[in-house]
């Protein structure tokens, strides 16, 4: 068994394809209509999915505008460097929730949290080369 994707509703579909590709350098591997169900999903990911779990964005044709609630924690993706990526976000108007710091519990771990369009909280944690 292993982890096949991750789901997110999103109120504008190409903001969020835009935001995932272009300022986190995930690649759209598929996106498929479905109008009688009045939904699009869309599948990116950073290796193909038979390899790698990916992240499905889901719209709904009909909802502009989700409740994220409280139970929702984050999406964490891998870096080799959070400052870096931080500063790359930034550059491209990304919102950083917490900037690139060693962790409070752990100070061999170095985070930081951003915000795609939708509110989501993405934590980049980075990882030794």
């Amino acid at each position: 068994m292993r982890i096949l994707h991750t789901m997110l509703r999103v109120g504008d579909l190409d903001r969020s394809i835009r935001f995932y590709t272009e300022t986190l350098g995930m690649r759209l591997l598929r996106r498929q209509d479905y109008p009688e169900g009045k939904f699009t999903l869309a599948f990116l990911g950073y290796a193909p999915e038979e390899s790698s779990a990916v992240l499905e964005l889901t719209h709904n044709w009909d909802t502009e505008k989700y409740d994220l609630g409280n139970a929702y924690g984050h999406i964490a993706i891998g870096v080799p460097d959070a400052v870096a990526a931080c500063a790359g976000i930034r550059a491209k108007g990304g919102k950083i929730l917490y900037d690139a710091a060693p962790m409070m519990f752990d100070k061999n771990i170095v985070i930081a949290f951003i915000e795609d369009p939708d509110g989501y909280a993405v934590e980049l944690i980075q990882q030794a080369s």
